[in-house]
């Protein structure tokens, strides 16, 4: 496989800036320091068992498989309605894995070996049994012949594993199984059995792909992976089909109505009915499948019975807007507390939250046989969180027949309000327990603890008497981000916390193990120390139940230091700061990376909050910036740059001017201290961070180089709105204009690299924007590199990929930044 790229690197040609050519190159590896920092072992992940009576809470140890490879991404893959998957497996494609598993009970069980794998397994989607007894899982399985995705259950106990026998499963649309109630069977969507040969593509034509619009206002943001005409439907209709089944853990198992595009399939809590999402057609060739024609029903698992619950069309008229949804019903789901109830809600505005409603939406219960008339739960003022399309969460957490949580949130004003109800109660009221902003960092109470009941569905985690609800927070304050677990009056919504991190640590509650003792496990670490999980009790005992090492041996690595300094204007801001290990202030100043991700506000006071801990491990990210001070450069890593308008003002009216604003800041900080050479500093960031550093070349001075991975540089390719931009190109031209780096390409000198993969799947960042920026910019004189990853979408995955872009950023920094080329002379 070789790279695309334009300008190639060597000390002798880049001598000659502004020539031009072309070439192809083999994947290159940094210097080894990089390396040995991307390629550290992942820490292994955790998943807590459910409560189960008279079973020990035991923890799933899952070891990531690391980097996927540039051949892990060469495999076949179908680009379609916005999804990509592989049809070998008829599963997702690019998804990382777990190559093995180990069972832990608490406090101090020993560590139990999952066996009787197939060799180098590819392991996804395990999930705990309600009784706490098993876990599911899929391996999938890349090469014929067996390929596809299998279903396994493991043993807590004995650690032993084995496959269902005869299960071939639909992985189109993400996770196939649910456990039902039993423990003893599940509920996937599986492979047809008759499905037949697949389609192959025709080389020769039919006839044109023709779409048209009679008259109706159907906007739509930009969107990759659409389908493209009627091969891509047949196609795509092959694939998605699914045949859901209730199957046995011996591998028996029973159809669950006929094969439909099956986008979702759950059981009730009392495990006698299912609830299908079916996708039909007409479909579009303008949005992805979570627009498509949607039907749901209710399924009787003894009878067959289908009971229809709505039939909705394609989706294509939603409002440009953050809180636009959907008109009609939408996110059903089921009441986890109860049998069998179905929840939706339903938009009292037709979905634009532009016009004026006293009611934005309304929640419905429907209660099994799913005959009656539907009830009415709660009418809200705003929007239900977590309903914002096409995400499909009702954003209702069940606590019991008395108790339910509701959120609703407010883009424009940046609002968010919980509120508790009884689900029992005639007529509902909502009582509410909190309100505020939802940009206010310090101020939020977080998010309930929720913990799986008996039948295996998610419900709030409540006090002995039921009058309080477990809170999680991330504990964002002055000092960083400390996380707390908090007991939430459920009628008053006062918040008393029973633990908080607390310095030198950083620690994470994964989970309440015993309540009546404030008996808590912690993920704790430290600057010096790797994550790894601890029971705390009510007296501040710990006891390490893992000893996971840290991932990169002996190797010094850098500490966070955390800076608060203010923008021009006043505004506060921060940046993570990292230095080489071992510097001294008498090295002086450093070459300096600055990586940045513009975030627009509509508070002055919460745009200047602190984000992150002074006390996390050091863990290198690829799409950081951390790598370089291996290199000796300083590194400013997250520097805030807010974009802030308030009142009736748009942050985006005044983008340029603030982004400038904030990037001076930090780099006069860093002077400030000493360690910031402001004469070698260079911008870099991904996605709107590329954007952002474009933008910074382009209308300042203030660096010597920039790096822009994967961004955006033309809006008006992008014209019914980007980021959290409302308005389209026909309402705010002029900020459309101002806003892209590409109007502005006469004025970049800076040398700029510009690095994008080439099967970017990101709204708005399709690889033709790099492309056309790269030719604007050379036709304008620039010193630029375009480089195209092979196989890579928005978030690089590859190993080569991940090297080769460290290389080219390391040559790219070094060359421009740490050793300049002398300014040409004056007419030169």
């Amino acid at each position: 496989m070789s790279l695309r790229f334009l300008l190639p690197f060597s000390a002798c040609l880049l001598a000659a800036a502004s020539s031009f050519s072309q070439s192809s190159i083999t994947y290159q590896q940094p210097p080894k320091a990089i390396a040995d920092l991307l390629e550290a072992p992942p820490t292994p992940l955790v998943l807590v068992s459910p409560e189960a009576k008279g079973t020990p809470r035991t923890l799933l140890i899952e070891q990531p498989g690391g980097l996927l490879t540039i051949a892990d991404l060469a495999q076949p893959e179908l680009r379609l309605a916005g999804r990509r998957f592989n049809p070998r497996t008829n599963g997702p494609s690019r998804l990382p894995y777990i190559v093995a598993l180990t069972f832990k009970a608490l406090p101090a069980g020993k560590d139990v070996a999952v066996t009787g794998l197939p060799a180098h397994p590819h392991i996804v989607f395990a999930q705990w049994s309600p009784d706490a007894h098993r876990v599911a899982f899929v391996v999938i399985t890349g090469a014929n012949p067996g390929a596809g995705l299998s279903l396994w259950t493991a043993d807590a106990s004995t650690g032993h594993a084995s496959r269902v026998p005869g299960v071939a499963l639909n992985g189109v649309f993400g996770d196939p199984c649910s456990w039902m109630p039993d423990s003893r069977s599940l509920l996937c969507v599986t492979v047809p059995s008759a499905r037949g040969p697949a389609p192959e593509r025709s080389e020769v034509p039919t006839g044109p792909a023709v779409q048209q619009n009679l008259g109706r206002v159907t906007p739509a943001r930009t969107y990759e992976d659409l389908l493209k005409d009627p091969e891509d439907e047949r196609f795509f209709d092959y694939y998605a089909t699914g045949q859901v089944r209730v199957i046995s853990l011996t591998g028996a198992s029973k159809a669950v109505d006929k094969p439909a595009v099956i986008a979702s399939a759950e059981p009730s809590p009392d495990g006698r009915y299912a609830l299908l999402e079916e996708i039909h057609h007409p479909y579009s060739y303008e949005l992805p499948d979570e627009n498509f024609p949607r039907r749901t029903v209710v399924v009787n698992l003894r009878t067959g019975a289908e009971q229809q619950l709505s039939d909705l069309p394609l989706a294509d008229n939603i409002p440009i807007a953050t809180d636009a949804v959907p008109a009609g019903p939408r996110d059903y789901e089921w009441r986890s507390d109860s049998p069998a109830t179905v929840a939706w809600v339903e938009a009292g505005d037709g979905g634009d939250p532009r016009k004026p409603a006293p009611v934005r939406d309304r929640v419905y219960l429907l209660d099994a046989p799913f005959t009656s008339a539907p009830r009415l739960l709660a009418e809200l003022p705003m929007r239900l969180a977590g309903s914002e399309f096409p995400v499909r969460s009702a954003g209702i957490e069940w606590g019991n027949a008395h108790l339910a949580l509701v959120g609703e949130r407010e883009w424009d004003h940046r609002r968010r309000v919980i509120a508790a109800l009884d689900p029992s109660a005639a007529t509902p009221q909502l009582t509410i327990l909190y309100q505020g902003s939802s940009e206010n960092r310090y101020q939020d109470p977080g998010r309930p603890v929720l913990i799986g009941n008996a039948s295996g569905h998610a419900v709030l985690d409540l006090t002995a008497d039921g009058t309080g609800i477990y809170f999680s927070s991330p504990g964002a304050s002055r000092e960083g981000d400390r996380p707390f677990i908090a007991v939430m009056n459920a009628t008053t919504g006062k918040e008393e916390q029973i633990w908080r991190s607390a310095a030198p640590f950083y620690e994470v509650s994964e989970a309440v193990i015993d309540p009546a003792k404030s008996l808590l496990l912690l993920r704790r670490e430290s600057q010096e120390q790797p994550p790894n999980y601890f029971l705390r009790d009510a007296a501040g005992q710990l006891t390490q139940v893992t000893q996971f090492p840290n991932p990169y041996g002996d190797t010094p690595l850098p500490k966070k230091q955390i800076l608060r300094y203010k923008r021009a204007d006043g505004l506060d801001l921060s940046a993570n700061l990292y230095l080489p290990p071992g510097y001294k202030p008498s090295d002086g100043p450093l070459p300096t990376l600055v990586e940045a991700y513009p975030v627009e506000y509509k508070s002055r006071s919460a745009a200047g909050q602190i984000t992150g801990s002074p006390y996390q491990f050091p863990r290198f990210s690829w799409a950081g910036p951390v790598f370089f001070v291996t290199q000796g450069y300083a590194v400013l890593e997250n520097a805030a740059i807010p974009i802030v308008g308030e009142g009736d003002a748009q942050p985006n009216d005044t983008y340029v001017e603030q982004l400038v604003a904030g990037a001076k800041a930090a780099i006069d900080e860093g002077v400030s201290l000493g360690v910031v050479d402001r004469n070698r500093v260079a911008v870099m960031g991904h996605s709107y961070g590329a954007f952002m550093t474009a933008n910074l070349l382009a209308h300042s001075d203030l660096f010597k180089a920039g790096i822009a991975r994967s961004g955006a540089y033309n809006r008006t390719l992008t014209p019914f709105g980007f980021q959290n931009e409302e308005r389209t190109y026909w309402q705010a031209p002029d900020v459309y204009f101002k806003m892209s780096p590409f109007s502005y390409a006469d004025k970049i000198k800076a040398p700029i690299l510009l690095i994008h993969g080439e099967a970017d799947n990101n709204q708005g960042t399709f690889p033709i924007q790099s492309e056309r920026f790269y030719d604007a910019l050379k036709g304008h004189g620039a010193t630029v590199r375009l480089v195209f990853l092979p196989l890579e979408a928005h978030g690089y995955a590859a190993r080569e990929s991940l090297l080769h872009m460290l290389w080219e950023m390391n040559n790219w920094l070094n060359t421009y930044v740490k050793n300049p080329p002398p300014a040409p002379a004056p007419g030169q």
